[in-house]
This record gives C-alpha cells, sequence and structure tokens, in this order.
C-alpha cells in the first residue's frame, strides 16, 4: 500500500476511501476465490475497514504455507510481514479494503430511518465483490466471515451474484486461508490508519498507543472524558452512535432543551447551549473551529 494510499485517508478521513491493488494477469484468465472480512467493528474510535483478497483457485492451498491466520491471533508485527507478503506477490495476489469513517458510521444510525452496523458491512463487502468483477478478475468462489446469520447472509449474496459460489460461515477468517488473508488487509490498513490519523478539529487532540479504541478499555474512556468539547461532542474519529460515547456527551456536554419538552422543567443552574456562542471579553473563549472554517459571525444579540 503506498504512502500516496494513506494520504488520501489523511487528508479526508470524514468521507469512506477505497484502496486497492493492481489486478494480477493470472487473476484475469483464470478461475479465482476471494475472500471477505473486516477489522474495526467494535471500536468506539476509528474506521472500519473491510477488506478482500483474491488469488487463482489452483494456487490457494500456496496460502497456507505462507502462514495466513485471523489477523486478531497475530501480532502486529506478524500481520505487518503478511501483509508485505501480500504486496510481493502482486503477481498472484490482489487485494481491496474500504476505509468507513467514523462520521459515515455514526450519521447511518443516528438517522431517523436506521441503518445498522449491518448493513453497512454488508453493503461494503457487496461493493468490494462488484469492483473486482468491475476490474475484471474471474471470480468463482467468494468466502465470507459471516454478520448476522449465516444463512441469511448467504442467501443475500447468493441472489445478487448467482453465478458464483458463495460460502457464508462463523470464523471464516480461521477456516479459509483467502479470508485470513483478506482479514490482515483489513487489519493493517486500520491499524495505519489509527497511527497516521489527522485531526481536523486541531492539535490539541492526539490518539495515544494505549488507547485501543474498544468501549471496554479504560483508557479509552478515559480518552473519551478528556477529549470532549462541551457544544460540539467529541472529533470526527469517535462514533457518536457507540452508547460509550452517548453516556458520557450525557454526562459531560452541555444540556439541550428543545421547544416541545416541558417549559415548567426545572433548569435552574444549568447554562443554556446559546451562551456559549455569546461574545465575551474574557481570551479564554476562543471561537470553535466549526465557526473560523466557515467564516461565520454572530451577528445578533439573543
Amino acid at each position: 500500500m503506498s504512502e500516496r494510499s494513506l494520504e488520501q485517508v489523511q487528508s479526508d478521513n470524514i468521507s469512506n476511501c477505497i484502496i486497492q491493488s493492481d489486478v494480477p494477469s493470472v487473476c484475469k484468465e483464470e478461475p479465482c476465490c476471494l475472500g471477505i472480512d473486516e477489522a474495526g467493528r467494535g471500536p468506539v474510535l476509528g474506521p472500519m475497514v473491510y477488506g478482500i483478497c483474491y488469488c487463482p483457485v489452483s494456487e490457494k492451498e500456496k496460502l497456507k504455507d505462507m502462514g495466513f491466520a485471523d489477523s486478531k491471533t497475530l501480532s502486529e508485527e506478524k500481520r505487518e510481514g503478511l501483509f508485505t507478503s501480500i504486496e510481493e506477490a502482486g503477481d498472484l495476489l490482489g487485494f481491496e479494503v474500504e476505509v468507513i469513517s467514523p462520521t459515515f458510521i455514526s450519521n447511518n444510525m443516528l438517522k431517523r430511518s436506521k441503518y445498522s452496523l449491518n448493513a453497512i458491512s454488508m453493503d461494503s463487502a457487496i461493493g468490494l465483490v462488484k469492483l473486482a468483477l468491475k476490474n475484471g478478475v474471474n471470480l468463482t468462489e467468494v468466502y465470507v466471515d459471516t454478520v448476522g446469520p449465516a444463512v441469511k447472509y448467504q442467501e443475500k449474496l447468493q441472489g445478487i451474484f448467482p453465478d458464483l459460489t458463495i460460502t457464508v460461515e462463523s470464523k471464516a477468517d480461521a477456516k479459509f486461508p483467502i479470508v485470513s488473508a483478506a482479514s490482515i488487509c483489513a487489519k493493517v490498513v486500520r491499524d495505519r490508519v489509527l497511527k497516521t490519523w489527522t485531526f481536523s478539529e486541531g492539535d490539541q487532540y492526539t490518539l495515544a498507543k494505549d488507547v485501543s479504541g474498544y468501549p471496554s478499555d479504560p483508557s479509552t474512556k478515559q480518552w473519551l472524558r478528556e477529549n470532549i468539547d462541551k457544544v460540539f461532542g467529541f472529533p470526527s474519529v469517535v462514533r457518536f452512535s457507540w452508547s460509550t460515547a452517548s453516556f458520557i456527551l450525557d454526562e459531560k456536554a452541555v444540556k439541550v432543551f428543545w421547544d416541545d419538552e416541558d417549559e415548567d422543567e426545572d433548569t435552574k443552574g444549568t447554562k443554556s447551549v446559546l451562551s456559549y456562542f455569546a461574545p465575551t471579553d474574557s481570551e479564554k473563549f476562543k471561537k470553535h473551529k466549526f465557526f473560523e472554517e466557515r467564516h461565520l459571525t454572530q451577528v445578533t444579540n439573543f
């Protein structure tokens, strides 16, 4: 994966991004198998990354000799080494990954018409298979680590790709080396994206190495509590739709009261969100980056 690929994510980590290798000539000529897996489904921080890897069916047994296994069971050093092996085997192996931004995940899971994480996952997997076919990969077999009930997912994929032999199983990354290879691609790309994450909100934010991003991690919870803006919430690396984030927002952010709420409700002692936009003589209150970037100024008094 080139540095330019990472630069693309760094320059716009609000949008989704697809990174792909060149398609080996042999994968256009011979029947191929393809594996699908993801990384970063559970964390409250960072993107979810879906990956596919493909190779000729006649060569898939060689993947076992290369040492592919579920990426979650391997050290970071081992994963990086295996990803390098995939890149060096560019005459035999091809890959695609989609970096699904935290903003995209949150916006879709919180909108009025719910779009679940399972639906996001399935759409990403389907899109990557369609892209491989569009690029000329001669696909005949597809192996998928399941999202939700395996039977329903397989029926869905088989209906979209009737000419392919599709196998959907739980723990497919531990059963099929081509899925393990896809798992490596997804995990390595996610790790690299997080390590090089550019905070558009300002350089006051950093991600320490010990912050795993998982909701159960105390370091992650502490990072969320220390990096919340009382009006705008969290920086874009955070998935607002996760309960871990929403609980901290309820605890530490400014309370918002809507017009249709009970007017008799006791709000004494609670600062209005509008007070954060009012002019002040103190230099301690700095205009938020949101307004600076859009050149917005207050023109009326509340």
